[in-house]
């Protein structure tokens, strides 16, 4: 209660709007992850973006770490892909016909990551990984599924689902919604676990039609892969004819330009892209060797549609993106400003139990001690603490993702400033802490 009086005493536009939208929109957001209801008070409200600043209704301007949850790799309103969206719309928002730019930004794909040889533009990251999951299925002839817990891949219904009593022969709906037969089909083990991975395919590997993980996970907070586990999926997915898809909606030209597929030398048979490749517009895609993609309509007989994949603006804000980071610099000042980060809040912390993760300029901060690998170490995390942590950040002008387990995002667009005012603001915060 305390927290959301202060959140209405100083922020009256905000919470006023709120109160609206709870009226007409349910929960009072189009996304959860917008809410505060891991940390508790009342979502700020943004009317404008500018580089790596964001600024609410109440005027308050907060150095910004979500980024849109990660596509803003460059800033808000960049004068380039702004310029980009402006000239298209004014030739038209949208067809239903065949455009040059959709070639343009498959090809530009198509070159940066060196898995794909073919790619289908989708408008979102979950459409991304329904459709490689139905192609994978398509191309195998099988059913099985293979997540695991703590990664997240969109709200697809064979996708949302949790462990079971049995994770290897059991997985859960953990949405009202979603049918057990949907679940039925999904197998769900520990990030990690390459040894459960091999007892998997030893028992059930004729059955597996794909394995789907987030490469770098971000929605556990950023938790790296050890190298072996990652070997021993593709040697065990290519020794059974299954389909290996990474999910790169969040990882996809944030880590590098290649994804983390070039960074790790994994060649995964599907991979799913979003984000950045829509520039901050709604765009999405998958692709990956040539001979499964064939399989899609109108190429082959596995459908799959859209009447806004590819769509105009969303091209064109893609293209002006993956164009300027087609130069090596600007992951060359991510890593070091993502480094500086890590550093910086790593001292700050250096009393509170702890640990930081980080690749490129994806990071969190842990409030666990032990370095996160899975989901059940990841749980153990004190969220009381984050929600002191999240909120003191707030008032000090920092914009983090409201959740433990969401990566936070630095851009090119930051300055050294703004990083060491971070830290500084999180050194303040914990010295609150005692």
């Amino acid at each position: 209660m305390q927290r959301n009086e202060e959140s209405i005493a100083l922020h009256p536009k905000s919470s006023e709007a709120f109160a609206r939208a709870q009226k007409s929109i349910p929960g009072g957001v189009n996304s959860p992850a917008r809410a505060f209801g891991a940390v508790g008070g009342t979502p700020r409200f943004m009317v404008r973006g500018e580089g790596a600043h964001v600024i609410d209704l109440d005027g308050h301007r907060y150095i910004d770490y979500i980024g849109s949850w990660g596509p803003m790799i460059l800033g808000h309103a960049h004068p380039d892909v702004l310029q980009a969206i402006g000239d298209t719309a004014s030739r038209g928002t949208s067809f239903g016909a065949p455009t040059e730019a959709e070639t343009r930004l498959a090809e530009l794909i198509i070159a940066a990551v060196p898995s794909i040889e073919k790619v289908r533009l989708v408008n979102s990251g979950t459409e991304a990984t329904m459709s490689a999951i139905r192609l994978a299925r398509g191309f195998t002839g099988r059913e099985k599924v293979v997540k695991f817990a703590g990664n997240y891949h969109g709200h697809v219904d064979s996708l949302l689902v949790a462990a079971g009593s049995s994770a290897a022969t059991l997985s859960v709906p953990n949405s009202p919604g979603i049918t057990q037969g949907a679940a039925d089909n999904t197998i769900v083990l520990s990030y990690n676990d390459a040894s459960a991975v091999c007892e998997l395919f030893a028992q059930r590997g004729e059955e597996i039609a794909a394995v789907i993980l987030e490469p770098v996970v971000g929605n556990m907070g950023c938790v790296i892969p050890d190298p072996s586990f990652l070997d021993v999926l593709r040697k065990e997915t290519q020794a059974h004819e299954s389909v290996l898809i990474y999910d790169e909606v969040m990882t996809g030209f944030r880590v590098a330009y290649g994804g983390a597929q070039s960074l790790q030398g994994i060649k995964p048979d599907l991979t799913t892209l979003g984000k950045i490749v829509g520039g901050g517009l709604p765009a999405a895609a998958y692709g990956g060797r040539a001979e499964i993609m064939d399989h899609i309509l109108p190429a082959g007989p596995i459908f799959q549609a859209g009447t806004l994949s590819g769509n105009p603006l969303a091209t064109a804000a893609g293209i002006s993106m993956l164009e300027q980071l087609a130069d090596p610099d600007v992951y060359l000042r991510l890593e070091a400003l993502g480094n500086r980060l890590q550093q910086g809040l790593d001292r700050a912390a250096a009393k509170i139990p702890h640990s930081v993760a980080r690749v490129g300029s994806m990071l969190t901060l842990f409030f666990n001690p032990e370095k996160v690998t899975n989901w059940a170490i990841a749980e153990a995390c004190d969220l009381e603490r984050f929600a002191l942590y999240f909120h003191g950040m707030l008032r000090r002008g920092i914009y983090l993702p409201c959740s433990q387990y969401e990566a936070m995002f630095v851009s090119a667009a930051h300055t050294e400033e703004d990083i060491d005012q971070t830290i500084a603001a999180a050194a303040d915060v914990f010295s609150e802490w005692g």
